[in-house]
């Protein structure tokens, strides 16, 4: 998933005003300001109502959903191009609610986003705890690894 794609993502969604945050190794990228590592994916959590003008507006780009799990996630694809995108319910004060599969939910706070940058541009991620938090639970990879050893840099201030 390119960078400039990541940008140009989030600009469209800045524009709707939209309430988003991008999660994943993007995510990790954008608090450091620079990509570490190649991304297959742009995993995004955004305003479930703004959802399905997202999806129309990325496949009138030539993006196709490949994998449909709404409520809770859509995958769209072209290319090297992907995003995952996952509706989050606004709550009032701004916490995003994530459905989860098999039921239940996830809180994605609102105190929890900021703003990184990708390829130059502003982009709202989850901060580094947040991002640290949600790759619990799982067997990591390499990449996920990866993320971790940045993100305890930037949490501990040693990351450059």
């Amino acid at each position: 998933m390119p960078a400039a794609e990541v940008a140009r993502v989030a600009r469209h969604l800045a524009a709707l005003g939209a309430t988003y945050q991008c999660n994943g190794g993007w995510a990790v990228d954008a608090l450091l300001g620079r990509q570490t590592r190649p991304h297959g994916d742009l995993d995004l959590f955004v305003d479930a109502a703004v959802v399905p003008g997202l999806v129309a507006w990325l496949e009138a780009d030539g993006y196709r959903v490949v994998e449909d799990w709404l409520p809770v996630r859509v995958e769209l694809r072209d290319g090297a191009r992907a995003v995952d995108v996952h509706p989050m319910r606004v709550a009032p004060g701004g916490d995003g609610v994530q459905a989860l599969l098999g039921g239940g939910s996830l809180v994605h706070p609102a105190a929890g986003r900021v703003v990184g940058t990708v390829g130059g541009e502003p982009v709202v991620v989850a901060d580094a705890a947040t991002l640290l938090a949600l790759r619990e639970g799982y067997a990591p990879r390499a990449v996920d690894r990866h993320d971790v050893a940045l993100l305890r840099g930037l949490l501990d201030g040693s990351a450059s």
